[in-house]
């Protein structure tokens, strides 16, 4: 049987790749074609995405393959972190570097947002969570400064769709990014454009919206000489929204399993069918996100390993560079639950000093200070899983759905002393894997949209074949961790 071969394109916010994925009608598999760094970039006191540094990687992952004599690709799809856009003028050029969803432009606009619009007409509306950095705040923060570009600006564009706009050279957003914005109807899935009138922002700059797995368009001529391409593949708009596609690679997902997908971020929650709206979601701060053949994303967006990783940075820059690793033994010979944080506290959003964040938070809330790498990583792993319990407790409570199994996937499955915490903090089975989930997912569904696959269910089966799980079952003595619960549920 002839290999289909598919590039995925998966950006994130401290890393991108360009993934090589093959189907031999049995196995997917991929690979690294190449990795590269991306974070935001400060100037003049405001954080930016370097798009054209990340629009370069791209083609050059695409033309190694070229080089290697690679063979024809049957598609190419790209997906990313959600809300933050580039604006384009008339023309249909960037008319600037998009800015990052870190960026303290929308510090305190929650509470203006409110005052001009009601919490609970939004929620109604979108389903979506309030966090400071949605695309809504970022746009009114905008609007608020009288910024020009806005005024100038004829299109926006969620970061993977200018992607595939400067791909294809057509311009629309696709749904599961676009639910990420807070400007969505999550019942008609359409641009709220009554809510952005109320908030005076320009609905006109909207592209039509696209469900995952639509094809744009061939990939540009241009794009193809540049990089080497004989054969233009079609450009997919699959589901490009990273989490998004990290869930259609879930294998065994039913309405009796609670997902994470572990990264930067720890986004848990569930795929149902319809959006929960409810006054109790509300009170919570859950999102209700689309995913593929119209399910919608329940979940909560939960600080996750941004912690871990914001510290390692700093200790590198002090000199001290571990490996994750040694990172984790030292976590591992350190008192257990000696300091407890609540990894969603405001203070960890964007420190200068992570380290030096967690320790002050601590002695702010008369919390023993850890000291030292193995007590601050350890206070991380154990009070991230247990704000999984609280999410997960929410979860039952929201849907009334009977849980038996926590899937872990993404990077942070890799993480066994997390899994390990999580499946006792939890009571369940941890089910941990795929770890590429979200490059699988952007295959998956790219094999869906050219026929290769034939639907999501044998995706699903196909990629459990294909990289079968780790499953650590929970340990039987609950009285430690319920003490901890009880100690966490008190921290601010």
């Amino acid at each position: 049987m002839p290999i289909d071969h598919y590039l995925a394109v998966d950006l994130g916010a401290s890393g991108g790749r360009v993934m090589l994925g093959r189907w031999d009608g049995a196995h997917i598999s991929i690979e690294p074609l190449t990795r590269f760094d991306n974070g935001p970039i400060p100037v003049h006191g405001h954080l930016h995405w370097d798009i054209l540094g990340i629009w370069k990687h791209i083609n050059d992952g695409i033309r190694l393959h070229t080089s290697r004599g690679g063979a024809p690709i049957a598609g190419i799809s790209v997906d990313s972190w959600g809300v933050d856009y580039g604006l384009l003028d008339a023309r249909g050029n960037l008319l600037a570097n998009p800015t990052c969803y870190r960026d303290h432009r929308t510090d305190g606009l929650l509470e203006r947002a409110f005052a001009q619009v009601p919490s609970d007409d939004i929620f109604a509306t979108t389903g979506i969570q309030f966090m400071q950095f949605n695309t809504l705040y970022q746009l009114l923060s905008m609007r608020l400064g009288a910024d020009p570009q806005l005024a100038m600006a004829s299109k926006l564009l969620l970061i993977p769709d200018l992607i595939h706009y400067w791909m294809s050279g057509v311009a629309r957003v696709e749904y599961t990014n676009a639910s990420t914005t807070q400007m969505l109807d999550c019942t008609t899935r359409t641009w709220a454009t009554a809510l952005l009138d109320r908030f005076e922002i320009p609905s006109h700059v909207l592209p039509d919206i696209i469900m995952p797995g639509t094809v744009l368009g061939p990939l540009l001529s241009s794009v193809c000489d540049d990089t080497g391409l004989r054969q233009a593949p079609p450009v997919i708009a699959g589901a490009t929204h990273d989490t998004g596609a990290a869930i259609a690679a879930i294998p065994n997902l039913d309405q009796h399993s609670v997902y994470i997908s572990s990264g930067t971020w720890s986004l848990m929650g569930m795929e149902i069918a319809q959006p929960v709206v409810s006054a109790a979601a509300r009170a919570v701060n859950f999102t209700n996100e689309g995913g593929i053949n119209g399910t919608i994303r329940l979940l909560k967006n939960i600080a996750g390993l941004w912690l871990l990783q914001e510290c390692r940075r700093i200790w590198a820059q002090q000199g001290l560079r571990y490996s994750w690793e040694e990172l984790m033994a030292l976590a591992s010979q350190s008192p257990a639950f000696a300091s407890i944080i609540n990894p969603d506290a405001a203070v960890f959003l964007n420190p200068d000093d992570m380290p030096t964040a967690i320790q002050q938070y601590c002695a702010t809330h008369h919390i023993a200070v850890p000291q030292g790498p193995g007590a601050i990583v350890r206070c991380i792993l154990e009070s991230l899983a247990l704000r999984y319990r609280t999410v997960l407790d929410t979860l039952r409570d929201l849907t009334g759905h009977h849980i038996d199994t926590i899937r872990i996937v993404g990077g942070g499955s890799q993480n066994q002393l997390l899994n390990r915490f999580t499946a006792d903090a939890c009571n369940l089975p941890v089910v941990a894997g795929p770890v590429e989930a979200t490059a699988l997912g952007n295959v998956l569904i790219q094999a869906l949209t050219t026929g290769a696959i034939p639907d999501l269910a044998s995706g699903r089966r196909i990629i459990a074949a294909s990289f079968p799980p780790t499953i650590i079952d929970p340990n039987t003595d609950r009285a430690a961790w319920d003490a901890q619960l009880a100690r966490f549920k008190t921290l601010p």
